[in-house]
C-alpha cells in the first residue's frame, strides 16, 4: 500500500487513521483522489481539504465515520450520498444491540476498504449491486450466525455473504487450525470471495479468455456440488501442491481460481508497500537474487521480475519471523503450474475492462 504523509505536520499517517497523531489534524481516505485527506472541520457535514493538490475542496465524513467509527472514508460536500463508496457496498450488517458485533464489524469494514484499495489501483472497483438481476453490480451481506441460522462465507450472484464470526479471532483461528489451513484472514476472505465475482464478469465481459482460463484451472461446468463433497470426503489429492496453490484450491475450477486471484491480490498488496517503503535486498547466497523495486508493481509489464523480487521478500520475511519465533508469514509454496495461473491473471488483467461494469 501507498505510504501517506499529513499535509499539515509530514508526519507518516496510515490509511486507517481518522486523525494525525501527531498534529491531531482530521483524516479521511478520498476515494476519487486516492489520497488521504487532511482537513479542517468547519462543521460536522463540511470538511474543507488541506492537501495542496486539493486545497480548500469541500467534503463530508461518510454516514458511519460520523455515527459509528467504524469507517474513515470521505464524500464530496454536494453529493446526495451519504455513505462513501465503500460503505455503499454493504447491505447488510449485524444487529449493533450487541456490543461486540460492532467491534466484528468495524474489522470487517477494515479489511473490505483494504481489499478494495487494491480494486481501485487495478482499476477494477465495484459498484453497488442496484437489483437481484444486476449482473455487474456487488453487495456485502455481513451475518452472525444463531444456533438455529448458519452463516456460510461465500458469493452466489453478486452478492458476498460473510460469516461476521469470522472477525472474532479465537474463532478464526480456531477455524483455521480446525480446517487445516495455514492461513486464514478477514481480508483473505474478502480476496477469495471475490475472485469468484469478478470470474463472473470476465465470463460475461470477456468471454474470449474462457477456453485459456480452462487449459489453465480445468472445467469450471463440471459440477460444483460433488466436487465439493469429494473434497470434504476424501480431502485434497496427495500431490495438490504440485499443481494449486492451496489445498482447497484443487475442490474445482472455481475455487483454484478464487484461490489463485487471492494469492495474486497479497502479492501486489505486499509488493507495493516494499515499493513505498523503499525496501532494498542485497545478498550474496547465490540461490537469491537481490530486490529493488524500481517501479510499483500495480501496471508492471514484467510479472517474471516480479516473480522474483516476490521470493526474494517472503524468503527473508519467513527468515524475520522465524528469528522472532513465530510462524512463517509467507507459508506458501508456488510451482509451475500456479505460477502459470498467476502469469495469466497478471497479463489478462492488464488488458481486461472490467472496470465496463460500471457503465452497465
Amino acid at each position: 500500500m501507498k505510504y501517506f504523509s499529513c499535509a499539515v505536520c509530514s508526519n507518516q499517517i496510515f490509511f486507517a487513521n481518522s486523525h494525525c497523531v501527531n498534529c491531531q489534524t482530521a483524516l479521511g481516505y478520498i476515494a476519487s483522489e486516492k489520497q488521504m485527506g487532511c482537513f479542517e472541520k468547519h462543521s460536522t457535514t463540511l470538511w474543507l481539504a488541506l492537501n495542496p493538490e486539493i486545497k480548500g475542496k469541500r467534503f463530508k465524513p461518510c454516514h458511519n465515520y460520523q455515527h459509528h467509527q467504524v469507517c474513515n472514508w470521505m464524500v464530496p460536500a454536494d453529493s446526495e450520498e451519504i455513505y462513501c463508496e465503500s460503505c455503499l457496498l454493504t447491505h447488510t450488517i449485524p444487529n449493533l444491540d450487541n456490543p461486540d458485533h460492532i467491534v466484528y464489524w468495524a474489522r470487517l469494514e477494515h479489511a473490505k476498504r483494504r481489499f478494495l484499495y487494491l480494486m481501485q489501483q487495478l482499476n477494477t472497483m465495484p459498484r453497488p449491486k442496484r437489483s437481484q438481476d444486476d449482473r455487474f453490480g456487488l453487495r456485502f451481506d455481513f451475518l452472525m450466525p444463531t444456533e438455529n441460522t448458519p452463516v456460510m462465507t461465500g458469493h452466489a450472484n453478486g452478492i458476498i455473504t460473510l460469516n461476521a464470526s469470522e472477525a472474532d479471532v479465537i474463532y478464526r483461528e480456531t477455524t483455521r487450525i480446525k480446517m487445516g489451513e495455514n492461513y486464514r484472514t478477514l481480508l483473505g476472505h474478502f480476496r477469495h470471495e471475490s475472485g469468484h465475482y469478478y470470474f463472473d464478469l470476465i465470463k460475461h465481459l470477456h468471454p474470449e479468455l474462457i477456453e485459456e482460463f480452462r487449459e489453465l484451472f480445468g472445467d469450471e461446468r463440471q459440477d460444483y456440488s460433488e466436487a465439493l463433497k469429494r473434497h470434504y470426503n476424501d480431502g485434497a489429492p496427495q500431490n495438490w501442491a504440485d499443481y494449486y496453490v492451496s489445498s482447497y484450491a484443487s475442490t474445482h475450477p472455481w475455487e483454484d481460481w478464487a484461490e489463485t486471484w487471492a494469492h495474486y491480490l497479497h502479492m501486489m498488496d505486499t509488493l507495493e508497500t516494499a515499493y513505498y517503503a523503499g525496501l532494498v535486498v542485497k545478498t550474496n547466497k547465490s540461490d537469491l537474487n537481490n530486490l529493488e523495486l524500481k517501479e510499483n508493481p500495480i501496471g508492471a509489464q514484467d510479472f517474471d521480475l516480479l516473480l522474483q523480487h516476490w521470493m526474494t521478500l517472503t524468503f527473508n520475511l519467513n527468515a524475520l519471523n522465524r528469528s522472532m519465533g513465530l510462524d512463517d508469514a509467507y507459508p506458501f509454496t508456488l510451482s509451475n503450474p500456479v505460477l502459470d495461473k498467476l502469469r495469466f491473471i497478471h497479463h489478462k488483467l492488464l488488458n481486461m475492462t472490467l472496470k465496463n461494469q460500471q457503465h452497465n
